[in-house]
């Protein structure tokens, strides 16, 4: 019997994260971590000591990924979702993190209630990238809520991970770039300063269709512009940067 074995629940199925032995529970039929979430939690820094806050935490594939990449000294991880975040708390006493990473069931609309004002280092947050909720089949549906604005807006994210950071504290987050002045402008307005910015491309020769983009709390004005991640170098072939940051 595999070590996971005793936390799977039936449908569900446990994933090599390829880092430190970690794996994660899924469940294909409802919803699964994708590449913006792996890119995410190799984007972010925190450093040794750090508190972090992951918002709309899901199956809590960043806080996973990134107690392996860092040496943040506890993470915190909000999920609207009650079964999702009881997934994600699973899979934290599964790799036998409970002592570094805590799952809480919570809206993100109400993160400064739950957790307080000016405590974190760092938030983290793969928002819902989708604002129109257009042809939603079933609004209700786990996969509806992590891609489409149906529970919370961008400007939610914007003002509650505001509100939880320090001064001087780091908002990493990814997007579309299609939305990409909306979210600069709602960054701003809650004296989130964009940082560092960088966009991923499908192929070299396509144009991006994830952004990347690092905010600091009562920040400067100075925007660093990143070289372009590229994913694919043929079809079906990953670049080498790719396979770096998943760890094959």
């Amino acid at each position: 019997m595999h070590a996971a074995d005793g936390w799977i629940h039936e449908g569900e199925r446990a994933d090599d994260l390829q880092r430190n032995g970690l794996r994660i529970l899924q469940n294909p039929q409802k919803f699964c971590f994708g590449m913006d979430a792996v890119l995410l939690s190799d984007f972010a820094q925190a450093r040794a000591g750090e508190r972090v806050l992951d918002l709309g935490t899901g199956t809590g594939i960043v806080p996973l990924l990134m107690s392996a990449k860092t040496e943040a000294a506890r993470f915190d991880a909000l999920e609207i979702q009650e079964e999702s975040a009881e997934m994600a708390a699973r899979s934290v006493a599964m790799n036998g993190l409970s002592e570094r990473i805590f799952v809480r069931t919570g809206d993100l609309k109400e993160a400064s209630a739950l957790y307080g004002k000016n405590v974190f280092d760092v938030v983290t947050c793969n928002p819902p990238y989708m604002n129109d909720g257009a042809g939603l089949r079933n609004p209700e549906e786990p996969m509806a809520i992590a891609r489409h604005e149906v529970l919370c807006a961008f400007e939610d994210v914007a003002r509650e991970s505001a509100a939880v950071l320090k001064e001087r504290g780091r908002l990493f987050l990814v997007h579309r770039p299609h939305r990409l002045a909306e979210v600069t402008a709602c960054l701003r307005e809650y004296r989130l300063e964009p940082k560092r910015l960088r966009m991923v491309h499908p192929f070299a020769d396509k144009e991006a269709n994830m952004v990347l983009l690092e905010a600091v709390k009562g920040g400067g004005t100075f925007l660093k512009v990143e070289a372009p991640l590229i994913v694919y170098e043929s079809p079906g072939v990953y670049t080498q940067e790719i396979y770096d940051i998943y760890g094959y």
